[in-house]
């Protein structure tokens, strides 16, 4: 009860004194516009953006099946991102959803993971704008587009830890624990839009225990976006690195299950974990339309109860349909940082939201791995009783079949059965 009393205070203080400081600015700013905009993409052009979510493969897939030999990456106009977009929008690096629908599992959702896999490092390569990079000194090297790989719903893996490790060799830097279905051993913060795996006792199982180790021991950042807030806080009760939350927004403002309430926010805190703002207008206002206003209040929201050091930016483009006005498409990141500008967000705090934050989480999930390199690949699997096999081989009920004749004996064997069978049916007719 004290604890929900303290969060509620915590939450009055911060909307009240973000709300009364974003009023009395323009009494106390004569910047312009135009030198505003200056501003910003001068820390943007020291500080480039590093998103952490983007869908453009998913569009791909859906537009062009994945065929890059038709398209033009570089001024694509049938989606929201292309290469002279990101370029304008000054984005260093960019996180690529490999996404793969939840009616895919327990059915084919490691071979479409893996064409989507495919297709980012295909267009990866393909351009030479763009690099793949796989670690934070990658990204900090690189003096193109950095591309990285997340995957986008802990379905994927087909409750395999092999399967995890894999998608990691493949170059998967972060997984999204659940996408809007449960997995067997993780619950969505979707209800009822899928029906498998709904009935559950724990949030997180054993198993997803497992699950969250092996991403810390192999380095592999968890990403808490799309799960339940039972399940976040479990996963954040017992991970040795720091998550982040690859798109969502405060649920504060916005209340639904898809944001981060304020006791999540405040473990996300202690963790040194980062949430990276996402920009659907059903996040940021719970409504169709949006303006730049009103995502900037989840950044200011969330830096009263976090602190700066704990948001990113995720702007999910290409996933959904809806974002405020003034930020239609990848181009216009500037613009975001402009009206933080305006709000009083410092340069140092803005280069921490643009990059240096996620840098600084990406370097402690790689320096926990490195700190267990002696610890070998967990061998756990999931109880076959937690699986469903409507759609999948049951390794439990295979036999093998064994056979000792040999092959010289079934040539013999095979010319004598079919003169048995002939004379069989001759005897018949006659």
């Amino acid at each position: 009860m004290a604890k929900r009393t303290f969060i509620s205070s915590m939450r009055i203080s911060c909307l009240i004194s973000w709300k009364i400081f974003y009023v009395l600015i323009p009494f106390v700013s004569s910047v312009s516009d135009d030198q505003l905009m200056e501003q910003a993409v001068g820390i943007m052009k020291k500080f480039p953006l590093i998103d952490g979510h983007n869908d453009l493969a998913l569009q791909l897939r859906k537009l062009y099946n994945n065929r890059l030999s038709g398209i033009n990456l570089r001024t694509l106009n049938s989606t929201r991102t292309n290469i002279q977009k990101l370029k304008m929008g000054h984005v260093g690096a960019q996180f690529w959803s490999a996404y793969v629908l939840c009616s895919a599992q327990d059915k084919d959702a490691v071979r479409l993971a893996l064409e989507q896999i495919d297709v980012i490092k295909r267009m990866c390569k393909e351009y030479d704008e763009l690099e793949l990079v796989s670690s934070s000194q990658g990204i900090s090297n690189s003096t193109k587009i950095a591309c990285l790989i997340g995957l986008e719903g802990g379905h994927v893996i087909d409750n395999s830890l092999g399967t995890l490790r894999m998608f990691y060799d493949l170059g998967v830097r972060y997984m999204t624990l659940t996408h809007t279905c449960n997995t067997p051993w993780a619950e969505t913060s979707s209800k009822g839009i899928h029906p498998l795996y709904e009935n559950r006792e724990k949030s997180l199982t054993d198993f997803g225990k497992e699950v969250v180790k092996e991403m810390n021991r192999i380095g592999m950042i968890i990403d808490l976006s799309h799960t339940s807030f039972n399940t976040s806080q479990a996963v954040l009760e017992i991970t040795k690195a720091p998550i982040i939350f690859s798109h969502s927004a405060a649920f504060a403002l916005c209340k639904i299950h898809r944001n981060v309430p304020d006791d999540i926010l405040i473990s996300l805190k202690k963790n040194q974990g980062l949430i990276m703002i996402n920009f659907h207008t059903a996040f940021v206002a719970c409504d169709k339309s949006a303006n730049i206003s009103n995502l900037a209040d989840h950044f200011d929201y969330i830096k009263g109860i976090a602190g700066p050091e704990s948001i990113g930016i995720g702007g999910d483009y290409d996933g959904v349909n809806g974002f405020p006005v003034g930020l239609e498409d990848v181009s216009k990141y500037p613009s975001l940082i402009k009206e933080l500008k305006s709000r009083g967000w410092t340069e140092e705090e803005l280069g921490g939201i643009l990059r240096e934050n996620f840098l600084r989480v990406f370097s402690a999930v790689e320096r926990i791995r490195d700190e267990q390199t002696s610890q070998k690949p967990s061998e756990n699997e999931i109880p076959a009783t937690e699986l469903n096999y409507n759609c999948r081989l049951d390794l439990r009920n295979v036999k093998l079949k064994h056979s000792t004749i040999s092959k010289a004996q079934e040539r013999i064997q095979n010319p004598l059965m079919f003169i048995i069978t002939a004379w069989i049916i001759f005897c018949v007719c006659v």
